[in-house]
């Protein structure tokens, strides 16, 4: 039967997934004392990596107020700058630096993301608050409604991650982190049931990035600054919300022009458990290396034969990577690559630098180090297959594994051990291992832009949960100021 365009125009109850993030944002309560803690490492860990960030131009020269002059007195601060912004390029700055070098927390399911980008919004909306709040002779938020704030876009994110694929129809994951920090954000803002609804159906309605920036040949630097647009846009939708702006109630369902039916390839997106505090206490930390993170396992094997190739590297034949399917559709890449971006989104390059170097750093991504002939040539020795029992443990909501196996074959028949990681250092499985180094990582990325002394108060203000949690905001966002 011919669609002849004629609708109900009786407005519907809004969308039950809507109304489902609205009620979770108004009423869970983060009491959980894993998410808790992994929300104090996660927020220590995510701005570590955008001040890391700062020593790279590309990164700053997109920072600041959207055109020259136009700061807000008592606005929200960006760590390790002197910026004062208005909240919504506020969250953008953030947004763009914790996220620019790939390195802070990771989720992986049918698709993938960055939960923590989410910190550029709440962050953002958090100090302008406590900064407003002040001037009013009102108390100001505490570090405490940061964590919990964390753990609930962490969950937003992460749960509508689970089962669905937005990868599969050509959308970029950054579109989630706009949902989450709309109703975050919105929340923290003082929206009532309503306005969350409003704002969350208005940041469907604005559809997706498509993934073209993240894959070959169009790679490039928007992939770094993707997700601090979309935190921003967030905080847009929370402030216009609460202004008065309409909702949208069957902005996902909507027959013809819905979501669903336009850009989901007419899927219903589900959700296969209630919203809580899971993917805080699961999340995945990038601690060793920069790298986009289904190759965290195969950086780490590549590292372990570093000394059993790097006097052989004339004499490879073969490289031999086996991996887990996403990594296949995502970061398996031949010929030339054109840029930083490009090069922390191939797995064979992300290999190609520890077998050579020894080492996988920020740096390794940037031209000088790319000109080094010897990683082209592996890079053609090498070849990326699918590990099936891989894909089944990733999909595993009880393993949530990133498996990777390398091996190096010579000209003269012999070969190295096939090294075989299923569990990078950042896994819940590996926590215990992994948390001294992560507050490694982030004493040493902070002494990049700081002094001995700033950053010596930053940690000290970061290393006890109670005394962080009743932190205010405003106060310690001053820690952070260049």
């Amino acid at each position: 039967m011919a669609d002849t365009g004629i609708r109900n125009a009786s407005r519907p109850e809004p969308d039950r997934l809507i109304q489902d993030i609205a009620d979770y944002v108004l009423h869970f309560t983060a009491d959980s004392t894993v998410a808790r803690q992994t929300a104090r490492y996660c927020l220590m860990d995510t701005l570590g990596c955008g001040i890391l960030a700062l020593n790279y131009p590309a990164c700053t020269k997109l920072l600041g107020p959207v055109v020259a002059g136009a700061e807000m007195k008592g606005g929200a601060r960006v760590p390790g700058t002197a910026f004062e912004l208005d909240p919504v390029m506020a969250a953008f700055n953030i947004g763009a630096a914790v996220r620019w070098l790939d390195f802070n927390d990771t989720w992986l399911a049918a698709e993938w993301g960055h939960p923590s980008d989410n910190l550029g919004a709440i962050l953002a909306v958090a100090d302008y608050l406590s900064r407003k709040n002040v001037v009013e002779s009102k108390a100001p938020l505490t570090i405490a409604d940061v964590l919990t704030g964390m753990i609930m876009a962490h969950e937003i994110q992460g749960i509508l991650a689970i089962e669905n694929s937005f990868n599969r129809v050509g959308l970029d994951h950054v579109l989630l982190v706009r949902i989450a920090s709309t109703a975050v954000a919105t929340r923290m803002l003082g929206g009532n049931r309503e306005q969350i609804i409003n704002a969350v159906s208005n940041a469907w309605l604005d559809g997706a990035a498509l993934r073209t920036y993240r894959h070959a040949p169009n790679t490039g630097s928007r992939k770094s600054w993707a997700a601090g647009d979309a935190s921003s846009r967030g905080v847009r939708h929370a402030f216009l919300s609460l202004a008065g702006e309409m909702g949208y109630p069957s902005a996902l369902s909507a027959d013809v022009w819905g979501f669903e039916d336009v850009l989901f390839n007419k899927q219903t997106l589900t959700i296969n458990r209630p919203f809580g505090s899971y993917v805080m206490e699961n999340v995945l930390f990038k601690i060793s290396f920069p790298a986009e993170f289904h190759a965290q396992t195969a950086v780490e094997a590549a590292l372990q034969l570093h000394e059993q190739v790097k006097t052989r590297l004339e004499q490879v034949e073969k490289i031999a990577i086996e991996t887990q399917q996403a990594a296949v559709r995502i970061i398996d890449k031949t010929g030339p690559l054109d840029n930083p971006a490009d090069r922390d989104h191939c797995l064979q390059y992300m290999t190609a630098i520890p077998l050579i170097h020894g080492r996988l750093t920020a740096d390794d991504y940037e031209d000088d180090i790319a000109q080094d002939p010897r990683i082209d040539r592996l890079r053609e020795k090498m070849t990326v297959t699918e590990n099936k029992q891989f894909s089944r443990n990733y999909l595993n909501p009880e393993l949530r594994a990133i498996g990777n196996s390398v091996q190096v074959f010579f000209d003269d028949g012999s070969s190295t051990d096939k090294i075989t990681i299923e569990y990078p250092v950042g896994h819940r499985r590996r926590r215990e291992q992994g948390l001294p180094l992560l507050l490694e990582k982030f004493r040493n990325n902070l002494a990049t832009q700081f002094s001995q002394s700033q950053l010596e108060n930053i940690i000290d203000a970061c290393e006890d949960q109670a005394k962080l949690e009743k932190m205010p905001v405003d106060e310690f966002m001053d820690l952070w100021i260049k």
